[in-house]
C-alpha cells in the first residue's frame, strides 16, 4: 500500500546507547535507599520477617524463661546445640539478627509514618474541594426538580443550600459553600466530607506499633528476669547473687532490686481421675507461699500458672514444677557427707524424672549419681522400671552410682543437670565389671554404697505421724521466673491503641457528597446530589439518599427525590 504524498516520516529514535543517565552521587543513592526503607511495602516486609525470625524462640527453649530447658537441650542434642547455640537460637529475642530486623522495621515506621501525618494534618486543615461541574457522572447521584407552586415564595437557591449544609453538618460532614454560574443557570452548592477519622485510626495503629516496639525496647533495657528453684519449706531473697540464673538489661543497676523475701510453704496439684481419656492430666498448680517485706512483714500469697504474684515490682510466674527427692550419703563412721533435697527433671508426662547427685567433699572417693525417680513405679516384663502415673502412689529412686573424678577441682563450671563419666568408674548399674544391678531405694530406704564407701539414704519427708502414707514421703520443688518490665503498662496502652486505630480504619468509611441547587428559567429549580467514596463504598448510595431525604423534609417539599 503506496502513502500519502503528504506523508512525512517520523525522525528515527536515538539507540539506547545514546542515552546518557545522571549519577545519583553519594546523596542520591542515601536518598533511594532511606525512600526504599521507609516505604509500607518495605514495613510490612519487615513486620511479617520479624514474626517469621520470632518463630524459633517457640521452638528452642530459651535462656530468658528456660535455663532449665537449655541445659536439659545440651544434654538431649550434645552435637547440634552448640552449633544452635552459636546461631543465638537459644537468645532468640536478644540475638543481633532479632534486634536488626527490630531496629529496621522500628526506623522503616517511623520513616513512614512523619511524611503521613505532615500530609493529613494538611488535608485536615484545608477545606473540602470545590463541586464539580457535572455530578450526574459520580458514582452515586439522584436528582429532581421543584416547580414555582412546590414550595412557599421564601425558598430561594442560596436558602436551599444553606439549610443542605445544616442537615450535612449534622450527619458528621464537614461544609463549603459556592456560588456561581452554570450552563443552566446560577448555581449554589455544597461541597462536603467526612472519613478522616480512618487515616486518623490508620495512623494511630502505626505510631501505636512504634509506641509497642519503643516500650518493649525500653523495657527490655531496663528490666531483668530471674529464675529460682524453691524446694517446699525453702526460701529466696530478691538478690541477684539468690537467683538460679539471672539475665538484666542493658541500663539495669542492682540498686532496681526491692528488697523483698520469698518463702514456699506448700505446692499441691491436681489431677485428673474420673476421666479415663485424660488420666493424671494436671488440672490446677497452686503455689502457697508467704512474703516478706524490707520490715519483715509477712502476708501470705498464693501463685497459680497464668495468675502471677505482684511482688516488689515483679510479676513472679509458676514457670514449672517436678519431684525433689531428698538422698542422705554418709560415709562409712556413719557420719553426713551429703544431706539435701535434688530437684529432678520430667522426662515425660507421667514424670519420670531425672536428676544428678554429685559428693565431692567427705568420702574415699568422690562419687556421682546418675538417678531415675518413678512417682509410680511399675515394672514390664523385661525388668525395665517406668512410672505409669503422675502423682506418689509407688515411689522408687534407682541409682546408677560412679566413682572418681567429678571434673570439678579445676573451678570449671559444670552443669548440675550433667554427669561427666569420662574419668569415673561404675560402682552400680551398667558398665559394672561384676554386673552390679542399679540401686532402687523407696521413701525411708538405705542402701550400701558398692566398694565400702558408706551408705544411701532416700529419706522419707512425710510428718512424723504419717510415715506410711507414700503421698506425703517427697517433696516436690517450683520453678518461679521473676519478671521486672516497667513498661507493661505502656505497651497495654499502645496495644489498645492499635485495635482501636485498627477497627476505625476498617469500618469509617471515606466520602465526598456535594448538593447542588441550579436556577432554571420560570421560577423552577434543580437540586442534584451525588457522592464519590475513596475505595469501596458500598453504602454511598445509601447515603446520598438519605441526605436527600432528610434534605427534602426539611425544606417542606411535597416531592420526594
Amino acid at each position: 500500500m503506496s502513502r500519502p504524498s503528504d506523508h512525512i516520516d517520523s525522525p528515527t529514535p536515538a539507540p539506547r546507547d545514546g542515552i546518557t543517565q545522571p549519577k545519583l552521587g553519594p546523596i542520591g543513592y542515601v536518598r533511594f535507599f532511606w525512600r526504599q526503607l521507609t516505604s509500607m511495602r518495605t514495613a510490612l516486609f519487615l513486620l511479617l520477617l520479624l514474626a517469621i525470625a520470632a518463630v524459633p524462640g517457640s521452638v528452642f527453649p530459651q535462656r530468658s524463661s528456660d535455663p532449665n530447658g537449655v541445659t536439659q537441650y545440651f544434654s538431649n542434642n550434645p552435637s547440634a546445640a552448640p552449633v544452635l547455640d552459636k546461631l543465638q537460637l537459644f537468645d532468640v529475642y536478644t540475638s543481633a539478627w532479632f534486634s536488626a530486623i527490630y531496629l529496621l522495621l522500628f526506623i522503616s515506621l517511623i520513616g513512614c509514618v512523619i511524611p503521613r501525618t505532615i500530609h493529613h494534618a494538611k488535608a485536615l486543615a484545608s477545606p473540602p474541594p470545590k463541586t464539580p461541574a457535572r455530578l450526574e457522572r459520580l458514582g452515586a447521584f439522584s436528582a429532581f426538580e421543584i416547580e414555582p407552586d412546590a414550595t412557599g415564595p421564601s425558598l430561594t437557591a442560596a436558602s436551599a443550600v444553606d439549610s443542605g449544609r445544616a442537615v450535612l453538618r449534622k450527619a458528621g460532614y464537614r461544609v463549603k459553600l459556592f456560588d456561581g454560574r452554570g450552563p443552566d443557570g446560577p448555581e449554589f452548592s455544597a461541597s462536603a466530607e467526612r472519613g478522616y477519622l480512618r487515616e486518623t485510626g490508620n495512623l494511630v495503629f502505626h505510631i501505636s506499633l512504634i509506641g509497642i516496639l519503643l516500650a518493649v525496647g525500653v523495657g527490655g533495657g531496663v528490666g531483668y528476669t530471674g529464675q529460682k528453684v524453691l524446694v517446699v519449706g525453702q526460701a529466696f531473697a530478691n538478690v541477684r547473687l539468690t537467683f538460679d540464673s539471672f539475665t538484666r538489661g542493658r541500663f539495669f543497676s542492682d540498686s532496681d532490686l526491692q528488697p523483698y523475701r520469698l518463702r514456699l510453704d506448700k505446692f499441691a496439684v491436681k489431677y485428673e481421675e474420673k476421666n479415663d481419656n485424660a488420666l493424671g492430666q494436671p488440672i490446677d498448680y497452686t503455689a502457697d507461699v508467704t512474703t516478706f517485706d524490707s520490715t519483715g512483714k509477712a502476708t501470705k500469697a498464693v501463685v497459680k500458672v497464668n495468675d502471677p504474684l505482684r511482688l516488689g515490682g515483679n510479676d513472679i510466674y509458676l514457670l514449672g514444677n517436678g519431684y525433689a527427692p531428698w538422698v542422705t550419703v554418709k560415709n562409712p563412721a556413719g557420719k553426713v557427707v551429703y544431706s539435701e533435697p535434688v530437684p529432678f527433671l520430667a522426662q515425660d508426662a507421667n514424670l519420670t524424672s531425672l536428676g544428678i547427685i554429685k559428693v565431692p567433699d567427705g568420702l574415699a572417693s568422690q562419687l556421682g549419681m546418675r538417678a531415675f525417680f518413678y512417682p509410680t513405679a511399675a515394672e514390664s516384663s523385661d525388668g525395665v522400671l517406668g512410672s505409669v502415673y503422675p502423682d506418689l502412689r509407688n515411689p522408687v529412686l534407682s541409682l546408677v552410682v560412679f566413682k572418681g573424678d567429678l571434673g570439678i577441682n579445676k573451678g570449671v563450671p559444670k552443669s548440675v543437670f550433667v554427669l561427666d563419666t569420662d574419668k569415673m568408674t561404675p560402682l552400680a548399674g551398667p558398665g559394672t565389671a561384676d554386673g552390679t544391678s542399679a540401686l532402687r531405694l523407696k521413701p525411708g530406704e538405705t542402701a550400701q554404697i558398692p566398694g565400702g564407701l558408706g551408705s544411701i539414704t532416700f529419706e522419707n519427708k512425710a510428718p512424723a505421724s504419717d510415715k506410711a502414707d507414700l503421698s506425703k514421703s517427697v517433696q516436690r520443688f517450683v520453678s518461679f521466673d521473676v519478671h521486672r518490665d516497667p513498661t507493661q503498662g505502656w505497651v497495654l496502652f499502645f496495644a489498645i491503641c492499635v485495635l482501636a486505630g485498627l477497627l476505625t480504619s476498617l469500618f469509617i468509611p471515606r466520602r465526598r457528597l456535594w448538593i447542588k441547587v441550579i436556577e432554571l428559567s420560570g421560577g423552577r429549580m434543580r437540586i442534584e446530589y451525588a457522592g464519590l467514596a475513596r475505595g469501596e463504598d458500598p453504602t454511598l448510595e445509601a447515603a446520598v439518599t438519605a441526605i436527600a431525604q432528610r434534605h427534602s423534609q426539611q425544606l417542606g417539599l411535597r416531592l420526594d427525590p
